[in-house]
């Protein structure tokens, strides 16, 4: 049996997602066609790609290894279409962004429309989560990291440095003793992570204001660490790019407690000529650089 090399999108859909009905709904096709376009393959191929089970699809180790050339033949593919057709290709298909939940719904997501309506025929898709995404299993085409990754083929350029400090609603402060100083902070309730789900260590900060400071209330989500706080619930430290957009907020000490984190574009080599990738990694550039002041303030925030 000869193979069809059209059979390798579905055998990447497949591993990439693990489940027929995942794969089969990126594909845009019915999920008994999938199998049978893999039954297919593995047939041209006379190996076994997949172990089957109630939890879904797992790779064997022929499939590990044609993985690797399927994901080859891909990014050719793609390069192929975008060095050819050239500055006449419209711009379209799916570009995935990975960031940190704060970045990926408070600035990015209310932006992202200018692109859309630039590309009409880019499927822009935001995985906005607290976590690392590979880029090398294709979790996403685009990463926004909070580190510059060591290993791997990837292309990296910094965003930008951003500021934090210590925010509280106006009500939490009123209702509760002053604050002078961070030895103050610990007869008070403090948000913030979950400790054993702190993804990356430069959100472990609230041992840089104080190691006396523990969270009484704590989330794996920043959005939900920020409503708490908005809500009164407690003290939280929050990129300045996110809270002072929010008049329900309030600086704390903010001469005092002055963190700066940074933010990477982060791209797999293979995919970092792409044209519909990095007209997006160019639209982010542009978006964060004309927003300078909302991540690097000039002047600390105050009561």
């Amino acid at each position: 049996m000869s193979l069809d090399w059209n059979d390798l999108r579905y055998f990447l859909s497949v591993a990439r997602t693990g489940r027929l009905t995942e794969a089969s709904r990126r594909l845009g096709t019915d999920h008994a066609t999938v199998s049978r376009r893999i039954k297919a393959l593995e047939g041209a191929l006379d190996a076994r790609l997949f172990e089957r089970s109630p939890r879904g699809y797992a790779l064997t180790e022929a499939g590990e290894r044609l993985l690797v050339h399927a994901e080859r033949m891909e990014s050719s593919a793609a390069r192929m279409q975008s060095e050819i057709a050239g500055e006449n290709m419209t711009l379209g298909g799916a570009v995935r962004v990975g960031a940190p939940d704060g970045f990926g719904t408070v600035f990015l997501a209310p932006r992202i429309g200018a692109l859309n309506r630039l590309y009409p025929e880019l499927d822009l898709q935001i995985v906005a989560m607290p976590r690392v995404f590979s880029l090398s299993k294709r979790e996403a085409d685009i990463a926004i990291g909070l580190a510059r990754p060591t290993e791997g083929r990837l292309v990296t350029r910094k965003l930008t440095d951003y500021r934090l400090h210590l925010y509280a609603s106006r009500s939490y402060l009123d209702e509760n003793d002053r604050i002078e100083s961070p030895a103050d902070l610990s007869d008070h309730v403090v948000i913030g992570y979950i400790p054993d789900l702190i993804f990356t260590p430069e959100l472990d900060y609230l041992p840089q204001v104080s190691s006396q400071i523990k969270p009484r209330l704590t989330s794996s989500n920043l959005i939900a660490q920020m409503r708490a706080a908005r809500a009164g619930a407690g003290l939280c430290i929050l990129p300045d790019f996110m809270a002072m957009e929010d008049p329900g907020l309030v600086a704390v000490l903010p001469d005092e407690i002055d963190l700066v984190r940074t933010f990477w574009l982060i791209l797999h080599a293979d995919l970092h000529d792409i044209a519909r990738v990095r007209a997006v990694a160019d639209f982010i550039v542009a978006e964060v650089e004309a927003a300078r002041d909302l991540f690097m303030p000039d002047d600390s925030p105050v009561p």
